[in-house]
């Protein structure tokens, strides 16, 4: 993989820290800025609401410029909001903070995708997909249980401010290492239009592997946004537990995407279908088990591994069917994950709200997975009904044996 494509995984280090930090700070913030949990909650799903607008908006707003401009752009405004993030007493100043920097991480990523599907080959997105959402992994591994470790000691204001560092270093490394590449719109541009790429979502294929990738992702972010008062009331492990759960969830995404880096691009089909099998079966003993901490230790990591690996194969399947979108296929990869990370939570928080229990986000979370494994094996059924060969219809014309009539029983 060329060293860019690292680079770019750094400054996806510092956004998904911001995006997954919330699943240890929930409780500080409900209680610093007088709202509920499931309100606090709403934060992600408000992150995630400005990911699935930004993303093809941004897409299509940094066709303008260099590609390393528009990824410039878009980091420097993401620092600038958490700044902001860190200092307001309003919650919601916080929750517009939330998403403002959604709209640049949308841009920054659906950017980044395409940058880094470019470097590294036509035959290679799952690699790449795999190297960028590195950066999104070492978030879960070290960032989100830094930011939880921060939020327990210094207040939850400090994550924020750890996030606003963190993205210096990034900045740096995008301006001296990725090129500026093709994505400066002229006259004379090669590259078919907005519209153009829009077509490409006509594309059964394409708007099938969005579906999935929603759902999926839903699934991860239902549970994950309320791990911490899961862990803390269900399984009774002590708040200093959390950071410990969270690099756990950390260190199986990890895993996670660095397998489905070495398969997706060869045999995305067979890690689809038995990696969403083990992901519903996973998140069902999660729910039932909740309560036994040893249970909870293992299954938090088996269940990082299963969502991060099945969602950045869906990734790479987005980026390989809206070929014909080659600007545009990141910022629809980038929308449809986060339609999922708005749904999440927003379905957890409302059985939370119905009072049905923290373990029943974790439902909530097999029941997504059930329907995308549904609606995948439906229409896989389709695909090969549509694509069998007609069956061959037995003639007796010409026989020797009944000169075309039905022999005598």
């Amino acid at each position: 993989m060329p060293f860019a494509i690292h680079l770019l995984g750094l400054a996806v280090f510092a956004q998904g820290t911001s995006e997954f930090m919330l699943s240890g700070l929930v409780s500080g913030i409900a209680g610093d800025l007088g709202v509920s949990i499931p309100a606090a909650g709403h934060l992600t799903s408000a992150f995630a609401v400005g990911m699935v607008v930004g993303a093809p908006l941004m897409a299509v707003l940094s066709r303008r410029f260099s590609r390393r401009g528009a990824l410039l752009a878009f980091l420097v405004t993401f620092l600038a909001v958490h700044v902001a993030g860190a200092l307001t007493t309003s919650f919601a100043v916080l929750l517009v903070t939330r998403v403002v920097g959604a709209l640049a991480n949308a841009g920054f990523l659906a950017v980044a995708l395409v940058t880094a599907a470019d470097l590294a080959g036509p035959h290679a997105k799952g690699r790449a997909t795999s190297a960028l959402l590195g950066g999104v992994t070492v978030a879960c591994v070290a960032g989100v249980p830094a930011g939880a470790l921060l939020g327990e000691v210094w207040g939850w204001r400090s994550a924020f401010w750890a996030v606003a560092l963190l993205s210096l270093p990034a900045l740096a490394a995008i301006a001296w290492a990725v090129p500026a590449g093709p994505g400066s719109a002229g006259p004379d541009d090669a590259r078919p239009s907005v519209l153009g790429e829009l077509r490409a979502l006509r594309s059964p294929r394409l708007r099938l592997t969005l579906l999935l990738g929603a759902l999926v992702n839903g699934a991860t972010f239902c549970t994950f946004t309320y791990l911490e008062p899961l862990v803390t009331r269900v399984t009774g492990l002590g708040s200093g537990w959390v950071p410990v759960v969270l690099a756990l969830f950390g260190i199986g995404s990890f895993a996670g995407v660095s397998l489905a880096g070495r398969v997706a691009d060869v045999r995305p089909l067979p890690l689809l279908v038995g990696g969403s099998c083990a992901l519903l079966g996973g998140w069902v003993l999660f729910a039932v088990t909740a309560a036994h901490p040893v249970a909870t230790v293992v299954l938090v990591l088996v269940l990082g591994a299963l969502s991060f690996g099945v969602g950045a194969t869906l990734i790479s399947q987005i980026l390989y069917a809206a070929s014909e979108a080659p600007t545009l296929a990141g910022g629809f990869a980038t929308a449809a994950f986060n339609v999922g990370g708005a749904l999440g939570p927003w379905c957890g928080g409302l059985v939370l709200s119905a009072g049905l229990g923290h373990r029943a986000p974790v439902w909530v979370s097999a029941l997504l997975v059930g329907v995308a494994l549904a609606v995948g094996g439906t229409a896989l059924a389709r695909r090969r009904r549509a694509t069998a060969p007609a069956p061959s219809v037995p003639s007796f014309r010409g026989s020797g044996r009944c000169g075309g009539t039905p022999p005598r029983p």
